[in-house]
């Protein structure tokens, strides 16, 4: 029997199962993080982004109409979530900072392209690094748009519906996003052999 679908877990935890509703939870938890991680620079407030999302979607689940897909209303909860969390907080953490826990993010998910050695790490690090500074460059909505297309692989379709724009908008943003990014990089001298920017 194949797992039960979102829509089934959300149904049946309007109905009162709460087990149902942790696996929700559990199904889209990390990937909750990921986001809010990105989007909020700093562990601490991720995890609270995370936890309030599925808190508020518990508190709203009687309210779900079904007109969208669970995971891209619990998208539009973290999102909001997280750009409320960046536009109360004043500027504090400077872009690039070692201690982002977004590099070791993007290490961890990512193959090193550098290699394995010393100097691989060392130049796949500071790739990271220049890539967080870059995405902290590009404005909240572009910034945005990025990410959960081009790191949380939503399609243009499912980035519409969590941002409640048009598709054509979403294709967009992610062209002038990664138009501006690759400018940014080659500007930092990270260029790949054949002289585009990685």
């Amino acid at each position: 029997m194949p797992p039960p679908t979102d829509r089934e877990l959300v149904e049946l935890a309007v109905a009162g199962d709460a087990e149902s509703f942790g696996a929700l939870v559990r199904r889209h938890q990390r990937r909750i993080f990921r986001l809010a991680l990105h989007l909020t620079r700093d562990g601490a407030e991720a995890e609270d982004v995370t936890q309030d999302t599925f808190v508020r979607a518990y508190q709203a689940l009687a309210r779900f109409d079904g007109r969208s897909e669970p995971f891209t209303w619990l998208y539009r909860i973290a999102v909001n979530l997280s750009l409320n969390v960046l536009r109360s907080r004043k500027p504090r953490q400077s872009a690039g900072d070692a201690a982002d826990p977004r590099i070791e993010l993007l290490l961890t998910e990512q193959r090193p392209s550098g290699g394995t050695g010393p100097d691989g790490v060392a130049a796949s690090r500071e790739l990271a690094a220049a890539v967080c500074e870059g995405l902290d460059a590009l404005s909240e909505t572009l910034r945005t748009t990025l990410l959960l297309v081009c790191v949380d692989e939503l399609r243009h379709d499912e980035a519409a519906e969590v941002l409640g724009c048009p598709e054509g908008t979403v294709a967009w943003r992610v062209h002038e996003a990664r138009k501006r990014l690759r400018a940014f990089l080659a500007e930092r001298g990270f260029e790949r052999p054949d002289g585009a920017p990685r």
